[in-house]
């Protein structure tokens, strides 16, 4: 009898250690393999999405998990506002100010790092026509023989190729034709910018004038070359709309030329509830810089065909793998703040 209490004494002892054992694994475990942080994000429009996708892969280098949709730039900062969106980087700091205050400006949310410097907007024609009738300044328009030469439906207006609504560009442009007195003389082509440029580059091809609206970084740039192709049109003077209005010359001017939008920089914009809570990724943001010329090769891939969700995540891939150092630097420097290092994250190689 005093065998049996014994042995059942044993059983209850390894039975015990057993568990314990169990536990202290499982708690191992868990430590080893917390969960990622999951980071919800989303781009205006394809040729967005490449910068968008370098700074992602930064973000899954330092643990993170990300959420990606496509929204319109209204929706995306209203989102941001609403805290359904934690960043976007793709952030025009003077053409967006109107929807960054409507959303709740500085107290819901932060501006943070460069990732492009001196983006620019404006009008755009042949050189050729430049040359001969020597247009430099959008006011020339006024004039309906100069307007006509532009005139691609027969109804003796300039056909510009305009901006999307809800883009914020449409705004400056229907603002633009007020302020210069070109509401007679110029009609603003809306639609599907893509489509619509498509038709001007052919137009082009077959030796007609040209005239729209543009902006770098941007892949038309690649297609249709400044000062070969075509020409920026100065403005008269530097109108804007609100939010926007207090500009001078100064801010809309580069290289001795007043192009009418705003010299802009395109940058992070996060909520400041996420940002204080993931010192890592602000870190990450602010260290982000692509140059415009980088930007605009890889845009000219998605009018080649090379358009897919893979195909841009490659050109993300190749182009850090082309500036390794750099982009190493970049991680190295935030995982210094960051709580998720010890993530296990899958290498792009």
């Amino acid at each position: 009898m005093l065998m049996l209490h014994y042995s059942s004494f044993i059983i209850r002892k390894l039975t015990f250690g057993i568990a314990a054992t169990i536990s202290v694994v499982s708690l191992v475990a868990c430590q080893e393999t917390p969960q990622a942080t999951k980071l919800r994000t989303a781009y205006i429009d394809s040729e967005g999405i490449f910068q968008q996708e370098v700074v992602n892969i930064a973000l899954e280098k330092l643990g993170y998990e990300l959420e990606v949709k496509q929204l319109e730039p209204t929706s995306l900062h209203f989102a941001l506002g609403n805290g359904d969106l934690d960043f976007f980087c793709a952030h025009w700091e003077k053409l967006y100010r109107e929807f960054f205050e409507k959303s709740g400006g500085k107290e819901k949310l932060e501006r943070v790092g460069v990732i492009v410097n001196n983006a620019l907007q404006g009008y755009q024609i042949d050189k050729k026509t430049a040359d001969q009738y020597k247009i430099t300044n959008l006011k020339q328009l006024k004039d309906p023989k100069i307007a006509g030469l532009f005139d691609s439906d027969g109804d003796g207006k300039a056909d510009m190729t305009g901006c999307n609504p809800g883009w914020g560009c449409e705004l400056v442009i229907e603002h633009h034709l007020d302020a210069y007195g070109l509401k007679d003389t110029v009609e603003h082509n809306q639609g599907s910018y893509n489509v619509l440029i498509a038709d001007t580059i052919s137009r082009y091809r077959k030796g007609k004038p040209v005239l729209y609206y543009t902006w770098t970084p941007f892949w038309l740039g690649a297609v249709l070359k400044l000062n070969r192709d075509v020409v920026w049109l100065e403005v008269p003077f530097t109108d804007l709309p609100k939010g926007q209005a207090e500009l001078t010359p100064k801010d809309t001017s580069i290289e001795g030329k007043n192009l009418g939008f705003a010299v802009d920089r395109i940058i992070t914009l996060a909520t400041k509830e996420f940002l204080e809570t993931n010192p890592e990724a602000k870190r990450l943001f602010e260290l982000v810089e692509i140059p415009i010329e980088d930007i605009n090769a890889q845009n000219q891939l998605l009018q080649e065909g090379e358009d897919s969700s893979k195909d841009i995540r490659r050109h993300a891939e190749e182009w850090i793998e082309e500036n390794q150092e750099l982009f190493d630097n970049w991680i190295e420097e935030a995982s210094k703040l960051s709580n998720n290092a010890a993530l296990p994250v899958k290498s792009i190689h």
